[in-house]
């Protein structure tokens, strides 16, 4: 098993950094894995012109983008791990996700043949950092709303399964170390999720 970790926040030295090395020594134990840092490696997440032609499929897909795209490819697991902005992810997360998981990579669709989900194969894995407390999330039902949007509007949508879907609460008020301490669990968690190894064969 191999496991790509995608981890945006443009401090290294930031929770989400060090959850993202935790998660990755845990997947080390017995799986290979890579951390994708998106902003050290300067990812542009502007959707522009070019963008809109791949979409329509007019366009090959940029090199920054088909690089990524092919690092996917190699993976069998795909970790997300951000900071909670706005009860959502950061900008440059979501913009990787607007301009990678592009029309004939992460899905087909046309008008005439309507949607085939092209990610069936690939189990995800999400880590949101957030500082608000549980009864926050839960009075004004922000968690609900987040895998509406994430979970399922994103990744269901490509065929992609979220297997994990984890909320670090109270992160700039607890000890970090429980936190840390979480994300090695998870790390190894993800070595033990089931895989189905012949979706990824069938393509």
């Amino acid at each position: 098993m191999h496991a790509l970790i995608a981890v945006a926040h443009p401090e290294p030295g930031s929770l989400s950094h060090s959850i993202a090395e935790q998660i990755a020594l845990g997947v080390s134990e017995s799986a290979s894995v890579e951390i994708a840092d998106l902003a050290a490696e300067g990812f542009d997440p502007r959707f522009t012109a070019a963008d809109l032609a791949v979409h329509r499929r007019r366009a090959p897909p940029p090199a920054d983008v088909a690089a990524e795209q092919a690092r996917i490819d190699r993976a069998d697991a795909l970790v997300l791990v951000y900071p909670v902005y706005w009860w959502s992810m950061p900008a440059l997360l979501k913009g990787w996700i607007d301009r990678v998981f592009a029309n004939g990579w992460a899905f087909d669709f046309s008008p005439d043949a309507g949607l085939e989900k092209q990610l069936r194969h690939l189990r995800v894995h999400l880590v949101a950092v957030a500082g608000a407390d549980a009864s926050t999330y839960a009075r004004h039902g922000y968690l609900g709303a987040m895998k509406t949007q994430i979970d399922h509007g994103i990744f269901d949508y490509c065929g992609a399964r979220v297997l994990t879907s984890q909320l670090l609460l109270d992160s700039e008020t607890q000890d970090p170390a429980s936190h840390l301490s979480a994300a090695r669990a998870i790390g190894r968690t993800l070595v033990a999720a089931p895989c189905r190894c012949d979706d990824k064969a069938a393509g």
